[in-house]
């Protein structure tokens, strides 16, 4: 939402005015989007029986270890709203479609052909195309216009047109390089499924130090980039080092909780960057 309202700092020269009318309608139509997409990946993530076993110690409250729902059911579903998400990309015109297809592809690879299990740096990696996946095709149904993305040699160029693949490109190395900080808290259901991730492989504290300086350094890129006002700036690097620290410091189950809660503060100040960004003005005076 805030980056279809930040488009100069990306050169696509979206002029189109703030207005309510404008903010409603680009939120309805991401948040349709965004849960017809999630829905379906949700429910795949939570039907098997490795998942309901996994969910059973780590997330009791879910619908299928509670017996709310039984697994052919959530198949039911889950394959409904897959044609449902096949349905809105062609209504609108292909806006979303490539990303929600590639989402589809990135689901059943992740929960039914082992992504999520067998390797952390895959998992992380399909997170990570997972994410960018989302963020871009929100961004696409918001402006309701599919984007266009300059890779050919973008990550030497300063111009405008390819701050978004730049940025993507980002996001996606901190996701890769950070995201592991949610299978902290889930070690003993991870463990139970026989899944591979990063503290289960490489031990709890080399983890906790695999994410910590991460989180300190993209804590100064990220504003760098964007060349952030100083109250974005400020709460940004707050909340990484906040992050960096506790990760390393507090190690409870609930205290890693807590911890994957505030990296989630700091990443949703990283996705508003480009609205408090000095970089359009920069670019137009050099």
């Amino acid at each position: 939402m805030t980056n279809s309202f930040a488009t100069s700092a990306y050169g696509l020269g979206d002029s189109a005015p703030l207005s309510f009318k404008l903010l409603a309608i680009r939120f309805l139509r991401t948040l349709l989007w965004v849960s017809l997409v999630f829905i379906p990946f949700s429910i795949n993530n939570q039907r098997t029986p490795s998942a309901i076993a996994e969910d059973t110690l780590n997330k009791p409250w879910r619908p299928m270890p509670q017996k709310r729902i039984t697994p052919s059911q959530a198949t039911y579903f889950m394959l409904f709203f897959f044609g449902v998400v096949q349905t809105h990309g062609l209504i609108c015109h292909g806006v979303g479609h490539r990303q929600s297809t590639l989402l589809l592809g990135l689901d059943i690879w992740y929960n039914n052909f082992g992504g999520a299990d067998d390797n952390p740096v895959v998992r992380n990696g399909i997170n990570a195309l997972g994410y960018l996946c989302f963020i871009s095709g929100a961004l696409e149904v918001a402006l309701g216009e599919k984007l266009a993305f300059p890779l050919h040699s973008s990550l030497g160029i300063s111009n405008s047109e390819y701050y978004l693949p730049q940025w993507l490109f980002i996001i996606a190395c901190i996701i890769i390089s950070t995201v592991h900080l949610q299978d902290l808290y889930d070690q003993k259901g991870d463990a139970i499924r026989d899944r591979r991730t990063v503290p289960l492989v490489i031990g709890d504290t080399a983890a906790r130090w695999s994410i910590a300086i991460p989180m300190a350094i993209w804590g100064i890129i990220c504003p760098h980039f964007w060349y952030v006002r100083y109250e974005i700036f400020s709460l940004s690097l707050g909340l990484a080092y906040t992050v960096a620290l506790r990760v390393l410091t507090l190690r409870s189950v609930e205290n890693d909780r807590l911890t994957f809660l505030l990296w989630n503060c700091w990443i949703a100040t990283v996705y508003v960057m480009p609205l408090f960004s000095e970089t359009a003005a920069w670019v137009h005076t050099t």
